[in-house]
């Protein structure tokens, strides 16, 4: 029987291979990716039945990933593996399209459990934290302003500058110009009342939007 085709995006190798590993008995391994870009390209070329996506990754954070990836496959099946046990963060991952949300410190059957349950059509929740979720939906429905008032455009710059990169190294990545970046920057900083670079920068970590 035809098993069903996952990617692993992790930018820890030990996880990633660990996972491998745990899943390869009753899922085909088809990509291992360590940054949300790669994800991205590779399950857009590979065409995956789910992915199981780390929180906090290089380039392009998991949520950021998530929501591209939804958007253009909607079918695809994502679910978070992650050390973050914040409850707002898991209603943004479900808003953002993801079928599971996992935390690392659960047992592997866990996972198992997870991604067959995404693949049947439901949705699977680390118990910790469930009772959290409600809480959030019920203070908060409309998700958070901050990450609501940004473009995809603009998290994708916020999270390149949040991990230190340059202007010059911001573009790049983007495949836009150095001045593009700054007109971005401006806007969010404008955006969000952010006086300096560190606000910046603390304000990506804060949201996951720079990796570990």
């Amino acid at each position: 029987m035809k098993l069903p085709r996952v990617i692993l995006a992790d930018d820890h190798t030990l996880v990633v291979e660990a996972l491998h590993q745990l899943i390869a008995p009753y899922f085909d391994v088809v990509a291992k990716v360590a940054d949300g870009r790669a994800l991205v390209d590779v399950a857009l070329s590979l065409k995956p039945d789910a992915a199981v996506v780390d929180v906090a990754m290089p380039l392009l954070n998991g949520l950021e990933a998530c929501r591209q990836l939804k958007a253009k496959m909607p079918g695809l099946k994502l679910i978070f593996l992650t050390m973050n046990e914040d409850p707002e963060l898991a209603v943004e991952a479900i808003r953002a399209g993801a079928s599971g949300y996992v935390l690392k410190k659960s047992a592997g059957s866990e996972l198992l459990e997870a991604i067959q349950a995404a693949l049947r059509g439901k949705s699977y929740i680390t118990a910790q934290i469930a009772r959290g979720i409600e809480d959030s939906f019920i203070r908060n429905p409309n998700g958070k302003a901050h990450s609501k008032s940004l473009t995809p455009r603009q998290r994708e710059v916020v999270q390149l500058l949040g991990e230190g990169k340059s202007m010059k190294e911001a573009a790049s990545a983007l495949s836009v110009t150095p001045r593009t970046v700054a007109f971005h920057k401006y806007r969010v900083m404008q955006e969000l009342g952010f006086k300096t670079n560190a606000d910046l920068v603390q304000f990506a970590m804060k949201r996951q939007m720079a990796a570990e």
